[in-house]
């Protein structure tokens, strides 16, 4: 402060023909420093009172104190008087109340943006779950809140807050220890003086408890006195914000230039000088006499060390305020003052309010190009640098930069960092894990913990068909329609397209299934060939037998055309050719039944039945009988085809591509008209059944048909129920049993006798018990 205000004196261009001086008080404790702070209110040394409060030798602006707590106790005492007070170091947001403090200013940031940088720099390492402890006054108790406040914005939870003071008793100290000692935070963030921190580090080296990353206030980041605490290992590796360093061009040579006899009533340069160089000012003492021809020149010392300017810049810059506001004042042009009516002062009467007025309106750059001013509230500009606490090569502890931060910059651009490796606690190479609860990997989200913070929570697994690809989601999204969550739940794939495929089992057995039904057929039909002039095969109406034997043939194809991938022919194929060929199938069993029936009819006196019903008469009621179904298809497949759709709503994990009906009404008369014939069928041939056993085809046609009315009958109800691509496996099912039932109870029993036993196939063991009536079967 001093060596400004010489250097101002001596500066022609501020302050011309007027001298700024200056009164200092030395004191501790806050009833000694609002006793000095009345004092220079009055302009008195001694204590003063109401009465002689009003003295011309008031002063113009104090600067001090460097405590928030016992500026918080003056400043409204001072301001009752409107004189300004400059701080350099008490920085309490609550000193921003304009209503309260209307006369204070400092340059030094408050710690509401000093909190608020800490909290971003916790969320800037990803801790999430962090410890706080703070000096039990304004200083600690405020910026402690705001610290809190601006971390849950960023959604960092607080597992604990308390406070303490140096002088509180020791089990307040114990108790705050034990509680550090049994939580879980790996981080604390520690909003104290250097006093309390002291005491702090010095209680957890005792107790060994180590491995804590510490984030500190401006107050004891960077003092160098931490260094000479016990237990100040465990402070290595400590983050925090200070005010950033200055160089003071001159200030070293100033230093150098300290004698005690410039200041022959200061204690302090007294004891500084024996402590230096080992001699007595004190004749009366026993110890060596300085010479008084000591000098400082080629003495390092911490008092001459300006490596470190931070907060001795605040003082300077604090001083050069003042000045600057006097200069403005001096320089008044008159109709642009900042008094009433734009008047200027009375410079034989400068008043502090006056002072007070023009300090607000200050507005200069220092030596550093560092620019001043102070906002509403009397704040300067907020702007720290980012220092990590580590040992240097002389074995002490100091801050080392590694980047800054700037309240005025916009938000995303406030904080940066340069490349300096940082040191971490207990010497560690990454940054420490401080969290509640593991990080939730992509798969899982976040489930809050019942009755603990929102940074306490359990990592569940998504469910099938959600996924979450970033880490720490809270929920997780729905894939699209067309998509399924893999297994890691971390990405929507694409759903699988499931049809009755020809490479799964069961598509597999059905192509089996058919190919023997064809082989089967095959060699019927070779069979009745091998041996159609035997008096069997003539009997059983041979021509109807190979037609029947021929569409059994397409039935035995047809099921094939239900597997493959559905297209919009194949749709239309399977059920168009499914129907027409079962209804030539049907319409072949129930011409061999009629003509049964007509055979025995013919053997009554008079009949002439069997002219109605002759070889012609049976290929016209079967092409006429297959026609009408061939005419249903044909409407079918023009009105409303059957077509391929993706089925997305059967199941959530997979897409089924099956064939829709088109229209209902359609697949239900083609079902309808092959029931039709086939319950026809069955009643012509239940009512043969009694008929010669040696010639009784129709209880043969009665089986089958009692199949294949039971395997549709039979089919609805399971076609309907079944999902997806088993409503195709159940309708070939029907296909293949029917198909089965047909060549089995109408062929197996002639094969049998044509083959294993010939001595029944002769004309006179058929005409055994038969009517003997020459008609063409």
């Amino acid at each position: 402060m001093i060596f400004a205000i010489n250097e101002i004196n001596n500066n022609p261009d501020m302050l011309s023909d007027i001298k700024l001086g200056y009164k200092i008080y030395d004191s501790c404790g806050s009833m000694n420093i609002l006793r000095a702070a009345l004092a220079l209110v009055s302009g008195l040394k001694e204590e003063v009172g109401d009465g002689n409060c009003t003295k011309t030798e008031t002063v113009q602006a104090i600067l001090g104190h460097s405590g928030s707590h016992p500026t918080i106790a003056f400043t409204q005492v001072v301001a009752r008087f409107q004189i300004p007070v400059i701080s350099h170091f008490a920085t309490c947001a609550c000193l921003s109340n304009r209503r309260e403090y209307p006369t204070f200013f400092r340059t030094i940031p408050s710690d509401y943006y000093q909190s608020r940088a800490l909290a971003k720099l916790v969320k800037h390492f990803g801790w999430t779950w962090v410890g706080a402890v703070a000096v039990d006054n304004e200083y600690g108790l405020n910026g402690i809140a705001t610290f809190i406040q601006a971390a849950q914005e960023y959604g960092v939870c607080i597992e604990y807050s308390v406070a303490f003071s140096s002088t509180d008793p020791p089990h307040v100290l114990q108790r705050i220890i034990e509680g550090i000692e049994q939580s879980t935070a790996k981080v604390i963030m520690a909003f104290m003086t250097h006093r309390e921190i002291k005491l702090l580090a010095s209680e957890l080296y005792k107790h060994n408890i180590t491995g804590l990353q510490w984030i500190g206030s401006d107050a004891w980041i960077t003092d160098p006195s931490v260094t000479d605490s016990e237990g100040h290992s465990i402070l290595v590796g400590s983050l925090g914000f200070t005010v950033a360093k200055a160089t003071i061009p001159g200030l070293e040579e100033y230093l150098r230039q300290l004698h005690p006899s410039q200041f022959p009533d200061s204690q302090f340069v007294r004891d500084f000088w024996e402590v230096v160089f080992n001699c007595s000012l004190n004749e009366t003492l026993n110890s060596q006499p300085c010479s008084g021809f000591e000098s400082l020149q080629n003495v390092n010392s911490q008092f001459t060390d300006v490596s470190e300017l931070r907060f001795t810049n605040n003082v300077y810059k604090s001083v050069y305020a003042v000045a600057h506001a006097l200069d403005n004042l001096i320089k008044c042009d008159y109709g642009r003052g900042l008094l009433s009516n734009e008047s200027c002062s009375d410079l034989k009467h400068i008043q502090p309010w006056e002072v007070l007025q023009h300090l607000g309106a200050v507005n200069f750059t220092t030596v550093n190009g560092e620019h001043i001013f102070f906002d509403n509230n009397g704040d300067s500009p907020a702007r720290y640098e980012l220092v990590n606490l580590q040992i240097t090569n002389r074995g002490t502890m100091e801050g080392q930069t590694i980047g800054i931060y700037d309240a005025s910059l916009p938000d995303d651009l406030q904080f940066i960092t340069n490349n300096i490796p940082l040191v971490w606690c207990n010497g560690m190479t990454e940054v420490p894990m401080s969290a509640c609860s593991k990080r939730c990997l992509p798969g899982t989200h976040k489930i809050l913990q019942k009755g603990k913070p929102v940074c306490c929570y359990d990592c569940i697994s998504c469910p099938a068909g959600e996924i979450s690809n970033v880490t720490d989601s809270i929920q997780c999204v729905t894939c699209p329609l067309e998509y399924w969550s893999n297994k890691q739940r971390d990405a929507c794939i694409p759903k699988p397209i499931e049809f009755l495929a020809y490479d799964e089992i069961l598509g597999t057995l059905i192509v089996l299934f058919s190919l023997l039904g064809i082989i089967l057929t095959m060699i019927t039909t070779l069979v009745f060939y091998c041996h159609k002039e035997t008096p069997l095969v003539r009997a059983n109406n041979s021509e109807l037998s190979f037609l029947l034997l021929f569409s059994l043939t397409l039935c035995f194809l047809c099921s094939l055309t239900f597997i493959g991938r559905p297209s919009e022919w194949s749709c239309m194929l399977r059920h168009t050719a499914f129907g027409i060929t079962f209804v030539l199938c049907i319409s072949c069993v129930l011409g061999k039944t009629l003509v049964v029936l007509m055979a025995f009819r013919a053997t009554l006196p008079g009949s002439n039945v069997m002219k109605w019903f002759g070889p012609a008469q049976q290929r016209l009621s079967v092409l006429a009988l297959s026609l009408i179904q061939v005419l249903i298809c044909i409407l079918w497949l023009t009105i409303s085809p059957p077509f391929p759709f993706l089925n997305y709503l059967l199941y959530k994990d997979r897409i089924i591509l099956q064939c829709a009906l088109g229209s209902a009404v359609g697949f239900c008369a083609v079902l309808g008209y092959i029931g039709f014939l086939a319950i026809l069928c069955f009643v012509l041939a239940f009512l043969g059944r009694k008929l010669p056993d040696n010639f009784n085809e129709a209880k043969f046609i009665t089986f089958s048909m009692l199949i294949f009315c039971t395997v549709w009958i039979t089919f609805i109800p399971a076609y309907v129920s079944s999902p997806g691509k088993f409503t195709d496996a159940v309708e070939t099912f029907a296909i293949l049993a029917s198909s089965y039932g047909l060549i089995i109870c109408i062929f197996l029993p002639k094969c049998y006798i044509i083959l294993f036993r010939p001595e029944h196939n002769t004309k006179k063991c058929m005409m055994r018990q038969t009517p003997k009536t020459d008609v063409h079967y």
